[in-house]
């Protein structure tokens, strides 16, 4: 199996030991994205900045794996209060065409750097 390394300096870099993304066997798998900037700096607005700037350092990781929302398959999102699930539903869902990706959406007691959202996806490369 062969396996490469995506990365990209317009979406935040690996704050641990981890990849960006990672493609194997036609699949790439992202790993998740917090609201940092490409820079580092935490977005800690409201929900709907933060899930705004992970949506954006997604777009920003889905075209150094040369793909697109459409190609993403699986989705998991993690908020730390799920009474904010309608907000991040509404701009989440606004990146997606018809059929959406598969998800989960879990609340989870904590996220890193004191953030209210992350998201890991799986993308088809072909």
């Amino acid at each position: 199996m062969t396996v490469k390394k995506i990365s990209t300096e317009a979406a935040p870099a690996a704050i641990g030991p981890y990849s960006q993304a990672i493609k194997a066997e036609g699949l790439v798998f992202f790993s998740g994205q917090i609201p940092l900037t490409p820079k580092g700096k935490v977005v800690d607005g409201p929900i709907d900045e933060q899930t705004r700037q992970v949506m954006s350092n997604m777009q920003a990781m889905l075209e150094a794996a040369g793909l697109g929302f459409d190609d993403v398959v699986k989705t998991t999102i993690y908020l730390t209060d799920l009474n904010e699930f309608a907000t991040v539903n509404e701009i989440y869902g606004s990146y997606f065409s018809d059929p959406p990706p598969a998800r989960a959406c879990v609340e989870v007691a904590a996220l890193p750097k004191g953030v209210g959202v992350e998201i890991e996806w799986i993308a088809c490369a072909g």
